[in-house]
């Protein structure tokens, strides 16, 4: 349920209509002490990418095209973070997906320029697609609103810090969440290894029989580096309230999800795991990257798992958490016990009578509006909604049941294309959804 409470209602923060086919994009919501900034491109909203981002007839007469193109981005989110009365030093968390990787160094010479040696936790991923032709860069971020008890605290840790050119923090706390950075098998200074990963989360050199790959890595980055990251908080994996996983190789989800239930299976975070470019990783070959937010030992923001019956994709995977006024929805998608819903699936005798990315939408909308109400929420106060297609020529029907379903309400979205296949056969479609449940 909703109520006309400011407080205690999500707000869309400079909502836009992008034509021709009216599409209504929250640039940013505020939900009490929280700002969600989601989708973030470099758009001037009436041209798609601005045109002095592309200076199409003079590509080279100013500034890299990518550094452009990531300065219209912060320029977009300072406009966010105003909207909302707050500022750049009070950024919690951003994740960034490239379609190339050629794209990371310029974003990140922008971004030290615009905060200042303040990074916050930060995932970036490169992916097989945006929304805009043009664009290289798709940026979400979260803040807060600080007040006393609420404060931004970098935690730094010399041996745990982020890679120079990053510079991200390897943890930090507000009130009594915890933000821990996306998190790879890149070695650290004096580590040993090999191509850039740790030789720790590798089979040793020359061995078929060692173990099998993605577990090594997976463990290594749970009981090496996550670990170690939460403990900086005083925290630990119990502690850990939602995760996003992204691995290279679609072949190795059991393979994962086996290792992550060794360590989670009691805790149970929610969890979404999503497919990336090969070879796209921080980590020339490494083959996985976590990121995880977490809660404080004790706190208010203690995790309470929330049942309304959705069927997730991997063993152990809850449905929701809720952890003090924040709902963290696992990246769903339209499936039961046995597979992909018959009723989300292509008829193969009348195929072109129905739109599967419409029917997968209508399912996954409508598990997460049962979550909501679980949850004594509703779909009004999502937040932020990330949307993985395996073809994104299908986010406009997508978009148009987000539509029907929230009456017309901008929507905080930000959609990518990820290469195929997503964990469950037949699937084009993932979301995840966190929503604001004061």
């Amino acid at each position: 349920m909703t109520t006309s409470n400011p407080l205690r209602t999500a707000e869309p923060l400079l909502p836009v209509e992008l034509s021709p086919g009216k599409v209504r994009f929250a640039q940013g919501m505020k939900a009490g002490r929280w700002v969600f900034a989601t989708g973030l491109m470099a758009q001037d909203f009436i041209h798609g990418i601005a045109p002095d981002v592309l200076a199409e007839r003079a590509p080279h007469a100013g500034l890299p095209k990518r550094e452009k193109e990531a300065a219209r981005i912060f320029a977009n989110l300072e406009g966010v973070l105003r909207a909302a009365g707050t500022d750049r030093a009070n950024l919690v968390r951003t994740d960034q997906y490239y379609t190339t990787v050629k794209a990371v160094p310029a974003y990140q010479h922008v971004r030290r320029e615009f905060l200042r040696g303040r990074i916050p936790p930060s995932t970036s991923i490169t992916q097989q697609g945006l929304l805009l032709p043009a664009a290289d860069m798709n940026v979400q971020a979260m803040a807060v609103i600080p007040q006393a008890g609420f404060e931004v605290v970098h935690l730094k840790h010399e041996r745990l810090k982020g890679r120079p050119t990053s510079g991200y923090s390897p943890a930090l706390t507000v009130g009594d969440f915890i933000f821990i950075p996306g998190i790879t098998s890149m070695a650290v200074p004096d580590e040993p290894q090999r191509n850039g990963v740790a030789a720790a989360a590798l089979m040793p050199e020359g061995a078929q029989w060692g173990g099998q790959p993605i577990k090594l890595e997976t463990e290594f980055i749970i009981t090496q580096r996550i670990a170690a990251s939460l403990e900086l908080a005083g925290a630990g994996l119990a502690d850990v309230v939602h995760a996003q996983v992204y691995l290279t190789d679609p072949e190795d989800y059991s393979a994962f999800n086996e290792v992550w239930s060794r360590h989670f299976a009691k805790s149970q975070p929610t969890l979404s795991v999503i497919p990336c470019v090969e070879h796209a990783l921080a980590p020339y070959d490494g083959k996985i990257e976590i990121n995880v937010l977490a809660a404080k030992p004790g706190s208010t923001a203690k995790k309470h798992h929330v049942d309304a019956g959705v069927t997730t994709a991997f063993h152990g995977q809850p449905q929701a958490v809720k952890a003090a006024d924040l709902l963290f929805i696992s990246g769903l998608m339209a499936i039961e016990r046995d597979g992909l819903a018959p009723s989300a699936a292509r008829d193969p005798c009348q195929p072109w009578f129905s739109s599967p990315p419409e029917a997968q939408a209508e399912f996954i909308i409508d598990s997460i509006a049962r979550l909501c109400e679980a949850a004594g929420t509703s779909l009004a106060n999502v937040v932020r909604v990330q949307q993985f297609h395996t073809d994104i020529r299908e986010f406009y029907p997508v978009y148009k049941v987000w539509e029907r379903r929230l009456g017309g309400r901008p929507l905080p979205f930000s959609a990518v294309e990820v290469p195929s296949p997503l964990p469950v056969p037949g699937a084009t479609l993932q979301v995840e959804a966190w929503v604001y449940a004061p």
